[in-house]
């Protein structure tokens, strides 16, 4: 899952397309060489992930730096009922509703700048969920772990959200940009740096933290029942 401007995470199938039923794309993962069978993968994406921290800065004014959004979050224990969902063009997979609008809603004189912006930290970590959900339905497959990447996965406080929200393992690499390094090891591959697949995962897997959940069930069952009232807010608003 590559946490960007925006949010995309994929799950491959293997040589087979899976076509979803659940909201989902069906798309070429990657095709290691000419005489090679391609990979497929399902698809989900989210419109707004680190642009809604970029918008809490420029258009709100309530961080100065992205990196103050960790240090805001960690002022508070968890969300104090605050809910955000950064639906600013819609909601993308696996909602799919053009007529969502962004929404902070819960909010009461107990509500702080920490609180909004560990909100907005979980309404990525929400959505992730949801296309995860959506991926384990069209797969029939129980996923155990995420691995992650991207800007956002920088923080600390994001990823063990991420895993207290999934009740998985989520594994964060040393190489944070995977995107470019996943383009380089193919290419090292082609041009013979490396013999094997096996060779790029021993490289990939090496050298990562991973983070699993500290709460109790109880606790990830109310905080979603919470997203789910609030996705419902955000709906019918064009």
């Amino acid at each position: 899952n590559t946490y960007g401007t925006g949010c995309f995470m994929l799950f491959n199938t293997g040589d087979e397309p899976i076509f979803s039923k659940n909201g989902l794309l069906t798309t070429v993962g990657y095709q290691l060489g000419p005489n090679a069978a391609p990979k497929y993968a399902l698809e989900g994406s989210i419109a707004v992930a680190g642009s809604a921290i970029q918008w809490l800065r420029d258009k709100v004014g309530l961080i100065s730096a992205p990196a103050e959004m960790g240090f805001l979050s960690d002022t508070v224990e968890d969300n104090g009922g605050v809910y955000f969902v950064t639906a600013f063009s819609g909601l993308f997979a696996p909602y799919w509703r053009d007529d969502a609008r962004g929404c902070i809603v819960g909010l009461t004189q107990y509500a702080t700048r920490g609180h909004i912006a560990r909100a907005t930290l979980e309404s990525v970590c929400y959505q992730t969920r949801a296309i995860l959900e959506a991926m384990r339905k069209d797969s029939g497959t129980e996923l155990r772990r995420l691995r992650v990447d991207g800007g956002l996965t920088n923080s600390d406080q994001t990823m063990q959200i991420q895993a207290d929200i999934l009740d998985i393992e989520v594994v964060r690499p040393e190489m944070r940009e995977t995107t470019a390094l996943g383009a380089a090891l193919a290419a090292g591959l082609g041009g013979g740096v490396w013999e094997s697949e096996a060779e790029l995962r021993q490289i990939a897997q090496s050298n990562v933290t991973a983070f699993w959940s500290h709460i109790t069930e109880e606790k990830r069952a109310e905080m979603l029942k919470g997203w789910e009232k609030a996705v419902e807010r955000s709906l019918d608003w064009a």
